[in-house]
């Protein structure tokens, strides 16, 4: 269990570099899937907090839009491309990346892994009571998985007393790996700004604690090859998602040609 840990930094960790991709401003990890979890079971040896990012195109445009975000992907252990998109932009630019390396698939996996090994999770975020569907279900799932904890605070709203408590008792559970419910890219920068404190392995996860306690099912794995996954999650809830999906394909239209063409860094 990750407990009574340093203040380290994760640029300071001695593991080997991971090859990158330049695409559309985020400094992708060309890791394969197997690879990816590989590199995060390596983190939890090295006993030292890290987080990572699962960055979808909607993650290219928020940090295009926000350049201070490059810092909080610079603390980031390794950013990886949870989205075709971002894909076939590496690919056209002449640095492929290994695949889609979804944070929709990795949460399973790691629940797999912490069974396996005897730790822990935490679920922090979503609505009153999802987290603890979601834990009674991955317990289920994977044998052995023990839950350090969940909680649903408000997080926009917490006191920094409150935070501090919130932050100390993810801490004190001993949890191997933290997911984190929340939106991009306030969960991100949140991580960022305390994952050294939090002593684990963390990771912003989106909806896919929802996902796990409602049962949700994802899309067919030719739609999750051939990007198009976006068309099943739009038809599934078009009134969260519309604009979104909007925002960024016409993100995508106006900077994926000046990325490809210009090889942009």
């Amino acid at each position: 269990m990750l407990v009574e840990l340093p203040a380290y930094p994760t640029a300071s960790l001695e593991l080997s570099p991971i090859p990158t991709s330049q695409v559309l401003g985020l400094s992708l990890s060309r890791l394969s899937y197997v690879q990816t979890l590989e590199r995060i079971e390596q983190l939890v040896d090295a006993k030292y907090p890290a987080f990572f990012i699962t960055a979808p195109l909607n993650y290219a445009m928020v940090c295009h839009k926000n350049p201070p975000l490059q810092e909080v992907n610079r603390k980031a252990a390794f950013l990886v491309a949870d989205g075709m998109p971002l894909v076939w932009v590496a690919k056209a630019k002449g640095k492929p990346l290994a695949e889609r390396v979804a944070g929709s698939d990795l949460v399973p996996s790691m629940c797999e892994m912490a069974a396996r090994r005897a730790e822990s999770v935490f679920l922090l975020g979503a609505a009153p009571g999802v987290a603890a569907k979601a834990a009674e279900k991955l317990v289920v799932t994977y044998p052995g998985l023990r839950i350090a904890g969940t909680a649903c605070p408000r997080m926009s709203a917490l006191l920094p007393s409150e935070e501090a408590a919130l932050i100390e008792s993810i801490r004190q559970s001993g949890a191997t790996f933290l997911f984190l419910a929340r939106g991009q890219p306030a969960g991100e920068s949140w991580l960022a700004d305390h994952f050294e404190e939090l002593g684990c392995i963390s990771v912003q996860v989106g909806a896919s604690i929802d996902f796990i306690a409602d049962g949700v099912v994802r899309a067919p794995k030719w739609m999750q090859r051939t990007g198009t996954e976006w068309v099943y999650r739009l038809l599934q809830e078009p009134k969260r998602l519309t604009n979104r999906y909007w925002s960024n394909g016409s993100f995508f239209i106006r900077q994926a040609p000046l990325d490809v063409l210009f090889r942009r860094q």
